[in-house]
């Protein structure tokens, strides 16, 4: 062969080489923006966990912290979506988390992770020995000499700050995703309908959390969601973190000055033991659903009823399916609402009631939390709904202490979607019920207990339609 040859077909194959080397390279490094065909982003996901038990002497919701039963918790996941802005998910073993309290958290998460507020959703447990967070209501009452005994505001933010820095840490650890699961159990003998109507079509019977009357606890279960919904991230075969939703008052008993996660806590301090893998639990919509039936307040029916939770669990995790998931496919869609006052609440009644010196503590205490909540829908403030879509599952964020039907018709909006909720977020307006449930009475849409009109269920079923229909 002449050399001239040789020296053209060595040409060749470095051109081609060459040309092989270009391609390769240009598919690791090329960004999407070019306009051609690029890689898919790649999804990440951290997660965050810190001590949330209050000091000795703390107040808890309803009394002061004498010791920690077992550990409270603040935990959750930040979720890297490629080249969109970070998602973060939050939920603490409190009571609840409001106003400022809420605002606060979110931001603080929202800075350490390099995102905006309003894809930062922070949820309560709704454990009620466990502390209360409204950053808001310290201030006002500070004003009057009695915050201390219902916050301790330098713990709460101290809370916030370290889940924010275990937040920007799990960031910066975050794993691929490349699969999410799904799956769900049903839960026997736990949840039961709070509200029991009589002949008349109003609340006959309030059916607490414990109820030691064996004739209300024989009645019907009545309106519930017996099925405990799972979300699970994986990377190939391993798990990284699996999210929990269950519609139910998280109570046995309390009172007690020990503080706990009850049963549901325990349910899942189970659950992760058993699996190895990070759990972090929401209370679906249960501002209307207890144990009561299944609960008579005895102390040994709060390891009977985390067993029940925990079996409902493992079933939900025997069931998962997973399928595959890519950046592309998580969404993040924030609603502002504007959720209609009660008509009950006036403001010079509410000032006269929080100065009164004579009044109890918690009468004042009340007084501050409604006035607070007043003052912000009277300046137009609205709060957000939001929904996390991961393929064809769609995670709702939802306020208060939302009634069981919303959590019902948000899935039958969407029955070819996997739907799962969480409530228990901004705490400010308590209870949230359904129209006729304000014509029916009983505590939960008592003035004392709901400070929104019976129009709020309009507001937040147009705003769940729009939220699961956002991608169609």
């Amino acid at each position: 062969m002449k050399i001239g040859s040789v020296i053209r077909i060595r040409k060749t194959a470095f051109s081609v080489l060459s040309f092989l080397v270009g391609v390769w390279g240009g598919l690791l490094l090329v960004p999407s923006a070019a306009g051609g065909a690029s890689v898919e982003p790649s999804l990440r996901m951290g997660t965050f966990r810190v001590d949330a038990s209050p000091p000795i002497g703390s107040p808890l919701a309803y009394d002061p912290c004498k010791e920690i039963t077992i550990p409270l918790s603040c935990r959750g996941l930040v979720l890297l979506p490629g080249d969109r802005p970070p998602i973060v998910l939050c939920v603490v073993d409190w009571i609840g988390v409001a106003n400022d309290g809420q605002k606060e958290f979110r931001r603080a998460l929202a800075d350490a992770v390099g995102t905006q507020p309003k894809r930062v959703a922070v949820h309560a447990v709704h454990q009620h020995d466990a502390p209360r967070c409204d950053l808001s209501a310290d201030r006002l009452l500070a004003k009057y000499g009695i915050n201390k005994q219902f916050y301790d505001a330098p713990f709460l933010r101290s809370v916030m700050e370290r889940a924010a820095r275990a937040a920007g840490q799990a960031a910066k650890n975050a794993q691929p995703v490349t699969h999410v699961g799904i799956g769900q159990g049903k839960v026997e003998k736990v949840a039961s309908n709070r509200r029991i109507l009589g002949p008349d079509g109003k609340v006959q019977y309030t059916r607490w959390t414990a109820c030691r009357d064996p004739k209300i606890r024989a009645m019907p279960v009545g309106t519930i969601d017996p099925f405990l919904k799972m979300v699970s991230f994986w990377n190939g075969q391993r798990p990284l973190a699996v999210l929990t939703y269950y519609a139910c008052h998280p109570q046995s008993y309390y009172r007690t000055g020990g503080a706990n996660p009850d049963f549901p806590g325990i349910a899942r301090n189970m659950r992760e033991k058993a699996t190895g893998v990070m759990h972090i639990h929401f209370d679906g919509a249960g501002g209307n659903i207890g144990a009561g039936k299944w609960n008579d307040g005895s102390h040994e029916n709060r390891q009977v009823l985390a067993d029940r939770v925990a079996a409902g669990m493992a079933l939900a995790w025997e069931a998962t399916r997973k399928e595959p998931l890519c950046a592309d496919e998580v969404r993040w869609t924030a609603l502002p609402v504007a959720l209609p006052v009660a008509e009950h609440l006036d403001e010079p009644t509410l000032v006269a009631k929080l100065e009164d010196s004579e009044a109890s503590a918690t009468a004042r205490h009340s007084a501050a939390t409604h006035l607070l909540w007043l003052r912000r829908r009277q300046k137009g403030e609205t709060i957000d709904v939001s929904c996390l879509r991961l393929g064809r599952v769609r995670i709702l964020h939802m306020p208060g202490e939302l009634f069981v039907e919303y959590q019902l018709a948000a899935q039958k909006m969407r029955p070819d979607l996997f739907v799962a909720m969480a409530a228990y977020g901004e705490y400010a307006m308590g209870y949230i019920g359904t129209r006729i449930a304000y014509e029916q009475g009983g505590y939960e849409t008592s003035p004392r207990a709901s400070l929104v009109a019976p129009d709020v269920e309009d507001v937040l079923m147009t705003a769940l339609r729009r939220l699961l229909k956002s991608d169609r």
